[in-house]
């Protein structure tokens, strides 16, 4: 018997034949990154999880967890892969106070099902995420994405109280608890946040929930170049209203948008249509702080002699910002061999703004540049091809994206790219100062090294 015959037997006798699939169709459907499992396996409960580890941990096998695998190519390609965890049987509700805005849920809860539970209550979780209708929670915050609500309510990390999880030797945590004024303990629940699994099985997680707006609205303005539309900006920024969502879209960006929403039969702003940059601003709450973010949004655009800028309808306003909290995944797949960083610099200016566009533009390729809250830029450059001539380029302009990166301070990681350029670079630029000290957190976590081996920065 072969030994992946011998592992999928015995993983058949922890969980039952029926929960472990090891026919070519399902394990080309959990690949990583051009990597493919020996087998996959359907935990039904956090119990399963743990025998499952405790079996890999003897064995020394390689365990990657997915939910609703969205966003599985993000990371390194896996130096070891043997076994997918399917978490999307774990997805109970296990807790729900809507007095006390407090939520517990299995990792394996869809987002969309989620959201669904809470407006009944008038309530939401704030994790808008890229691909939201197929997300998983514990997927949401093991990849760490971005939330296009960041700016009002932060990331997973303001509002994430708690966690269960299974570590490296099968055993079962927890971390923080289920009131939001737990403070017993070290918050060693956020280091799972963006740690692609490299460090336990997430099986539960505690939230604190909010009460969903009475009414919300958004705002367009346009500009002919990055300049004045940076300084509009930085103007709204510092006028002390309370933004959801605040972006600047390249007109690349813009006409990718515009593309999709008239494909889709969606409404299309005036401004969206045109050619310029764009500065787009959602707000929320009652309808008196509605109208008066309004009436000053209205008032800045007009200082800024703004072309165009208007305040947009309902559905427009959730066409756009629909749109804008799918970027990843639509700036991904614009071209046949798309390149996405996600740079952070909390000081953005127009030259470094127009030098990444410069730089795309002198290897002959097309980008798209958005910047979010929290100055999170997404930096895409569009390819039409794999061949041999364009990887070679792209890899030259990846290098000088993080060189560059590195020359300003900023932070970058590269989120998508090609299979075969993803072999080539690292995708978290240089290893960091402080890299022996994850290293040694990693090593707690996970002794054996069987999570996500070599997904995280430094091949952790």
């Amino acid at each position: 018997m072969s030994l992946a015959r011998q592992f999928v037997t015995r993983l058949e006798s922890l969980l039952g034949a029926d929960r472990v699939l090891s026919g070519d169709e399902a394990l080309a459907t959990f690949a990583v990154n051009g990597t493919f499992p020996e087998a996959v396996v359907r935990p039904a409960s956090a119990e399963e999880v743990s025998a499952v580890v405790r079996y890999a941990a003897e064995e020394k096998l390689a365990l990657i967890a997915h939910g609703s695998r969205s966003k599985s190519d993000m990371g390194m390609p896996p130096m070891r892969y043997d076994i997918a965890v399917d978490m999307s049987g774990i997805r109970e509700i296990a807790h729900y106070d809507a007095a006390d805005l407090t939520l517990s849920v299995d990792a394996g809860m869809p987002l969309r099902d989620l959201a669904g539970h809470l407006a009944e209550k008038r309530q939401f979780l704030p994790l808008a995420v890229p691909c939201f209708e197929a997300s998983t929670a514990g997927g949401a915050v093991a990849s760490g994405i971005d939330s296009a609500l960041r700016l009002q309510y932060g990331t997973a990390r303001d509002f994430l109280i708690g966690a269960e999880f299974v570590d490296g030797n099968g055993n079962l945590c927890k971390s923080g608890g289920r009131v939001v004024k737990n403070v017993s303990g070290y918050d060693l629940h956020k280091l799972l946040i963006g740690s692609l699994g490299t460090l336990g099985m997430i099986t539960r997680l505690n939230f604190r929930t909010f009460p969903l707006p009475e009414v919300s609205a958004g705002h367009l303005a346009g500009f002919k170049s990055e300049e004045e539309a940076l300084r509009y900006r930085r103007a709204i920024e510092t006028a002390g209203l309370p933004f959801a969502n605040l972006e600047l879209l390249s007109p690349e960006v813009a006409a990718i948008m515009a593309a999709i929403l008239r494909r889709e039969a969606l409404a299309i702003p005036d401004a969206l249509a045109g050619e310029g940059w764009l500065v787009y601003a959602s707000f929320e709450g009652n309808a008196a702080v509605v109208q008066r973010i309004s009436r000053d949004l209205e008032k800045l655009a007009a200082d800024f002699d703004a072309p165009g800028a208007a305040l947009l309808g309902t559905d427009e306003n959730d066409a756009v910002g629909g749109m804008l909290r799918e970027a990843f995944e639509w700036l991904r797949w614009a071209s046949p061999a798309a390149v996405l960083f996600r740079i952070s610099n909390l000081t953005w200016s127009a030259s470094e703004l127009h030098k990444l566009s410069e730089l795309a533009a002198n290897a002959l390729l097309r980008c798209g540049l958005l910047l979010r809250a929290a100055g999170i830029l997404y930096f895409a450059v569009f390819a039409e091809n794999e061949d041999a001539g364009t990887l070679a380029t792209l890899e030259a302009l990846s290098a000088h994206v993080f060189r560059q990166s590195a020359a300003t301070g900023s932070s970058v990681a590269m989120l998508h790219a090609p299979a075969l350029l993803r072999s080539k670079i690292n995708s978290w630029s240089e290893t960091r100062a402080d890299f022996s000290l994850m290293q040694k957190v990693k090593t707690a976590f996970d002794p054996s090294a069987i999570f996500s081996p070599g997904r995280f920065a430094g091949g952790i």
